[in-house]
């Protein structure tokens, strides 16, 4: 049974009208996404991680080791990547998958 006083909103996403208070939930919902890493621990901007294998770095003829730690993090609109600098590579983007949060 519906609330009538509730306002109806076309989702275009669905194709269906639906209430005003369900979609600015799952609106809500999906603003509060989660980065996990390689373990599943949830990344922040901030954080520090290691490199879990050997990864070649293209166009700077550096291959980050096993082991690396890479300092102050950035999250992007990408939930696999992250944005991070090291010793001189600016602009580098790791992927989730490569990295354990310290």
């Amino acid at each position: 049974m519906t609330n009538d006083s509730d306002d109806y909103v076309y989702d275009e996403a669905t194709g269906e009208w639906r209430p005003a208070s369900e979609v600015a939930a799952a609106a809500a919902a999906a603003s509060q996404r989660v980065v996990r890493d390689s373990a599943g621990n949830a990344l922040a901007d901030g954080d520090s991680v290691t490199v879990i294998k050997d990864l070649k770095v293209k166009g700077a003829g550096q291959t980050l080791k096993q082991g690396t730690v890479i300092r102050s993090i950035r999250l992007t609109g990408n939930d696999e990547e992250i944005d991070c600098r090291y010793e001189g590579i600016k602009g580098l983007v790791l992927r989730t998958e490569f990295v354990r949060k310290r």
